[in-house]
């Protein structure tokens, strides 16, 4: 059977916000030798190594998030992300340090000024699959849920759960291709995107079922105040005010498949680790012997029989 029956998993992790669980969830206590803080450092390593120990992927890239308050979409609409407080520096140091122990691990590591870790991870899925790959996009962010396709799938590792492209509808009342839509309709609070007045995740459902994407709805907007639809005529005149509104809205939750991803390569395959640099960050961050020996293992630089 042709490989494009059978595309292979390429695991592509969402890393901010597993850096960012561990930073609100693991205790303080842990330090590294200047007495800064590690918490966040040592709960990504857990899930890190959770996640390599239990998929042993082949092929793997961790994103993240540098493009904090410099991202393109600032440039579009300034209040963008802007209801968020800037990482202290606490947690900008271990992020540094998260980035480091990936690359010390032969991991794909991936980040950019202008683009989120969504567009990197969007990016190289897209690059990718005419190599004959499919997608593992570990994360529970909905936004992500917009770039499955046939073979892909999204994978909320603390909560166990998996979907495919054809879960979306099931967890979010919309299909895969019709997120960004939806999102810009209703708004995103977390990022900081109004989205249409009135329109809330019920009626954004209906009218993307009824029209399927958001050109189609607002080349139709008179057919609007038609439908059999809870203030469906209000919604019609917003539809027409804000018309310029929404479509912003959708560039801002449209993930970028056109990220720059430097010269690394296409299917992200684990590297050769660095034996001397994973040492000397498990001595700087003072991980536990546990952890270095497991660390060493998933490196490929210990045997796990010993």
């Amino acid at each position: 059977m042709p490989e494009a029956l059978h595309p292979r998993p390429l695991y592509l992790v969402d890393a901010s916000l597993y850096v960012f669980r561990a930073w609100h969830s693991m205790p303080d206590e842990f330090q590294d030798a200047d007495g800064w803080p590690t918490n966040a450092v040592h709960g990504f390593a857990r899930f890190l190594l959770e996640l390599l120990e239990k998929e042993r992927p082949a092929h793997i890239a961790i994103a993240f998030d540098e493009a904090l308050d410099s991202c393109f979409r600032n440039r579009l609409y300034p209040a963008y992300k802007a209801n968020r407080d800037p990482a202290p520096e606490e947690l900008r140091r271990q992020f540094t340090h998260c980035k480091a122990l990936c690359a010390a691990l032969g991991l794909s590591v991936l980040a950019h000024g202008e683009y989120e870790a969504d567009d990197l991870i969007g990016s190289a899925l897209h690059a990718a699959r005419p190599q004959g790959f499919r997608g593992v996009i570990v994360s529970a962010d909905k936004d992500l849920s917009q770039l499955l396709q046939e073979h892909d799938e999204q994978w909320d590792f603390a909560r166990g759960q998996r979907w495919g492209m054809a879960g979306v509808k099931a967890r979010h009342g919309v299909e895969a291709r019709q997120i960004a839509d939806y999102l810009a309709l209703t708004g995103d609070a977390v990022d900081n995107i109004p989205g249409v007045t009135g329109i809330g995740a019920k009626s954004a459902a209906v009218l993307l079922a009824h029209f399927g994407d958001l050109d189609t709805l607002l080349s139709r907007m008179d057919e609007v105040a038609f439908l059999r639809l809870r203030g469906a005529a209000t919604m019609a005149v917003r539809l027409r005010e804000q018309r310029e509104h929404a479509l912003l809205w959708r560039q801002l939750t449209t993930i970028a498949l056109d990220a720059p991803l430097g010269d690394i390569a296409t299917g992200h395959e684990r590297g050769q680790a660095d034996g001397d640099m994973l040492s000397a960050l498990s001595d700087a961050l003072r991980f536990g012997p546990m952890t270095r020996r497991r660390l060493r293992v998933a490196a490929g630089l210990e045997d796990p029989a010993y």
